[in-house]
């Protein structure tokens, strides 16, 4: 069996600090897009938190198109 390559740091350290600050970043953003659309329209409370977790789950799954290419430029083992 292969043994893995050892562990770049520097590399594991850019990539979490990336997820960090894109992820806060994007979070942020759909939360306050369903919010606002909510309020702009009157759609009550119930649509406006529904649109708020629609625009959360985009957010985070272009945080997990995001991470993967970042893998891809910026492997962690290697």
């Amino acid at each position: 069996m292969a043994e893995a390559a050892p562990i770049n740091w520097t590399n594991a350290t850019t990539l979490i600090s990336v997820a960090i600050l894109v992820g806060t970043e994007l979070i942020g953003a759909g939360a306050a897009a369903g919010w606002a659309i909510g309020g702009l329209f009157q759609l009550g409370e119930t649509i406006t938190h529904v649109l708020q977790g629609v625009f959360v789950l985009a957010a985070l799954t272009g945080l997990y198109y995001f991470l993967r290419a970042a893998l891809a430029h910026e492997p962690i083992r290697g």
